[in-house]
């Protein structure tokens, strides 16, 4: 059993049915819900995906969002003082963005094992505290 951090996007595509990438995150998750692998996201994650909904005043997929977005379904991890520890040694790396170093500093205060985003920039650093990052492409099996 693994925990599996999921950046902002793989939930997006995953509820908004991304005709590219829902097929690949669905895949993804049936492979983790066999393993017993746990999901996990940092706090940020709630605040992005909620705005696109909020825009639109849709109220529905704002619900559906929140109970995806919570226990047990997702462990939602906040920004503490030790994240903000790793963030500043993240961000000393000028090429890594404010909201993505927030992210992997949550998950590296979780020491997740796999950081899953879509973002090639990511893909493949090493931060301590996170055994992976890695892609859609990943296979957790």
């Amino acid at each position: 059993m693994s925990l599996i951090f999921w950046d902002s996007m793989i939930f997006v595509y995953l509820m908004e049915e991304h005709a590219e990438f829902a097929p690949r995150v669905r895949r993804l998750r049936e492979q983790m819900l066999k393993r017993g692998d746990r999901v996990c996201t940092g706090s940020l994650t709630l605040g992005e995906v909620l705005v696109s909904p909020y825009e639109r005043k849709d109220d529905g997929l704002v619900s559906r969002y929140k109970a995806l977005l919570s226990p047990p379904v997702v462990e939602v991890l906040d920004f503490t003082s030790e994240a903000a520890d790793h963030y500043a040694r993240i961000r000393a790396d000028r090429g890594i963005a404010r909201g993505d170093a927030m992210q992997l500093a949550c998950a590296a205060t979780a020491h997740v094992d796999l950081f899953i985003t879509n973002d090639h920039r990511l893909q493949g650093k090493v931060i301590p505290g996170i055994q992976f990052i890695g892609g859609l492409d990943v296979n957790v099996l």
